[in-house]
């Protein structure tokens, strides 16, 4: 048997409905397309999310139009995951957090992503997000007790994707802004077109579109490493 490259993180939302009734969940391409790219790439995954259990999946992701190539692999692999609380970051080479409107619900006020995303960045590990991913980020400090995205470039789901898809009052707050208002330097392109920031190791694509530039990035960060 061949061994493995190394072990990759991938962290989850477990919110399946928003306030307002309306569904939702982890958006199945921002976690299909990169997980496959980790495996093909000879690294052992670990699905987690703030509490384990099944990872709830956006029904808008999973229509005709919307359904990944590889989406019905990457559903049965949703079935259950890890409770992030118990899983030990160090072990980790990297950490990728997919989108999808759940992420704005829970990522933010978990201690135990706050404490993983912290982990990650400031030893300098490949830390990726995609789409509403980087809500992960919302909530977490630095060394110096400030945002940890001050002074940090990135991207996101733009508030201008928000109001295109007209759920910018469903979610409890506007990611870009958010994260502007925290004294990051925000980088977005146009509406749902791949775009994707690396800055040091963070990195983060804006949309869907971007969820394979995303791993990829990761990917390269990681060859580079000794």
């Amino acid at each position: 048997m061949q061994p493995i490259a190394g072990m990759i993180l991938m962290v989850l939302t477990g919110v399946g409905q928003m306030p307002n009734g309306e569904p939702t969940g982890v958006w199945l391409e921002e976690f299909s397309v990169p997980y496959d790219l980790f495996v093909e790439a000879g690294y052992a995954v670990t699905v987690a999310s703030p509490n384990g259990g099944p990872v709830p999946i956006d029904p808008r992701s999973i229509t005709e139009s919307t359904m990944p190539e590889n989406g019905a692999r990457a559903m049965e692999v949703l079935k259950d995951s890890t409770p992030l609380k118990i899983v030990t970051s160090g072990c980790y080479n990297a950490v990728f957090f997919p989108g999808g409107h759940g992420t704005m619900f829970d990522l933010p006020s978990s201690q135990a992503v706050s404490e993983t995303v912290e982990s990650f960045l400031l030893s300098d590990r490949p830390t990726a997000f995609v789409c509403h991913g980087p809500a992960a980020l919302v909530g977490v400090k630095g060394d110096d007790g400030q945002p940890i995205v001050q002074g940090r470039t990135l991207t996101g789901f733009t508030d201008s994707e928000e109001h295109a898809v007209n759920l910018q009052d469903a979610v409890p707050f506007l990611l870009q802004s958010k994260l502007e208002e925290l004294g990051a330097t925000f980088q977005g392109g146009p509406d749902f077109q791949p775009n994707v920031v690396v800055d040091g190791n963070l990195i983060t694509g804006q949309n869907p579109a971007s969820s394979r530039e995303a791993a990829l990035a990761l990917l390269e960060q990681l060859a580079h490493q000794d």
